[in-house]
């Protein structure tokens, strides 16, 4: 059988291009990406009277009797409001409300194909953190969640904490709790890949924004030793002596802790001297190529591990990492092995947590979440290509429904009780229902063809 020809770097290149082009094309060709469409039948103009008035007074007055009943007799148990004020989308930056647009678009259209849940972007024209919270709290009848998306930092901390203590339902911020969750799964089974332990091993965190402080954390609760390990912002490694931001620890409260907690040699320097002798680096930090260098992988530990995660463009090419020596590297993008994306996690999470009506998303949720996504990956055949299952296995999201709705019931949070199995049964029902009705409606036309 004759062996295959070798892709060039050329070729690499224009692959990873190629999205942006098309998108171009098709965003314009569809003019949005989601709508709204009905779920009760029409038969005739009388049953308007059903669905608005005179019939539907009697659902209000049911729901003022009991406000419970919303959730049986409204879409609020399966809606997510994606909330941004554009201040930090993927790695564009601060492009403003009307620019963030597309991505929380594409986030609705993620959360219905992949979740089975109705979710809506909510662009607001301001930065105002208070006014964020103010109008999330005020927004929230008409809603079964939220999910803050592309807030900068650091007033996302404070967004999400101050909504997870005060809303009645929950409130989630994916560029930290999401992002956390699949790289964990994903930093899970890499290390069974190299054969090493979470308790063992260094890791450099590149970047240190909303995203990789809440990848931190969560990984230090999963049994990585912070000590170990070391994080770096634009000015350099965090360590205990970083005057700049001691000043202002009221204002980076989490940068602040990790400047006390990890590091404990307390070493001085960029990106290169934070890799030195790791065994994994995380990076989340701003586009690439460059940012981070061969030589600099070249230094780590034996079988290191390359997270590249930066959005549009990786800190590093992925074959360039592997020609340095990576025994196993992941980037953010779909068009390369080892996806480490968001869209592993929410659309999963978010229907657990809808189908038992939890208050909130406990960081317990997530690793059980984590578990699920690693769990299944790793009973298909774990390879260093192959460390997470990718987003057409779809049956990895009731998977995950079904773990973080048990765990939402022991964690005592939960409005609903169910079994896993049940559960599992319930999100597999909605999320094949939306993709079928997606191939319906794409066979008979009514999604046009471009």
């Amino acid at each position: 059988m004759p062996e295959t020809a070798p892709i060039s770097v050329e070729e690499l290149l224009a692959k990873a291009k190629q999205p942006a082009a098309d998108a171009m094309v098709l965003h314009p060709f569809y003019r949005g990406k989601v709508e709204v469409a009905l779920k009760c039948r029409i038969k005739d103009f009388n049953d308007f009277a059903i669905w608005y008035t005179p019939g539907v007074a009697a659902s209000c007055r049911a729901i003022a009797e009991n406000p419970e009943l919303v959730y049986d007799h409204t879409h609020k148990w399966n809606t997510v409001a994606v909330v941004s004020d554009g201040t930090r989308v993927l790695g564009l930056g601060d492009i403003g409300p009307k620019a963030g647009l597309p991505v929380m678009e594409g986030k609705a259209l993620l959360y219905k194909y992949l979740g089975g849940v109705d979710a809506w972007p909510i662009m607001l024209d301001t930065k105002d953190p208070d006014k964020i919270i103010e109008t999330v709290m005020l927004i929230q009848p008409g809603f079964g969640g939220v999910n803050l998306e592309d807030i900068s930092q650091p007033k996302c901390f404070r967004i999400l904490d101050t909504l997870r203590a005060r809303a009645e339902i929950p409130v989630w911020h994916d560029d930290q709790q999401g992002t956390a969750t699949v790289t964990l799964a994903g930093l899970m089974n890499a290390l069974k890949i190299v054969g090493k332990k979470i308790g063992e091993i260094s890791i450099a965190f590149v970047g240190s924004g909303a995203s990789n402080v809440a990848c931190a954390r969560l990984i230090f609760a999963s049994g990585a030793d912070p000590s170990r390990c070391r994080v770096v912002d634009s000015k350099g490694i965090l360590h205990k002596g970083r005057s700049d931001i001691e000043m202002r620890k009221a204002e980076f409260v989490d940068k602040w802790k990790m400047c006390q907690i990890t590091n404990a040699e307390g070493r001085q320097g960029g990106i290169p001297e934070a890799m030195k002798g790791a065994d994994v680096v995380l990076a989340l930090s701003k586009p690439g190529p460059g940012v981070v260098q061969p030589e600099w992988i070249r230094g780590m530990a034996q079988d290191a591990i390359v997270f590249a995660c930066a959005n549009p463009i990786p800190e590093i090419w992925p074959w360039e990492a592997k020609e340095a020596g990576a025994a196993v590297v992941a980037t953010g993008r779909s068009d390369f092995p080892n996806q480490v994306n968001n869209s592993l996690g929410f659309p999963g999470i978010f229907r657990g947590t809808l189908d038992v009506r939890a208050r909130t998303i406990t960081d317990p949720m997530c690793v059980a979440a984590a578990d699920a996504l690693a769990g299944m990956a790793a009973e298909k055949g774990l390879t260093p290509d192959y460390i997470l299952p990718n987003m057409d296995e779809w049956e990895v999201f009731p998977r995950e429904a079904a773990a973080v709705a048990v765990r939402a019931i022991e964690e005592g949070v939960a409005g609903k009780t169910t079994t896993y199995e049940e559960e599992l049964r319930t999100a597999e029902a909605i999320i094949r229902r939306s993709r079928d009705l997606t191939k319906t409606m794409m066979d008979k036309g009514f999604i046009a063809k471009a």
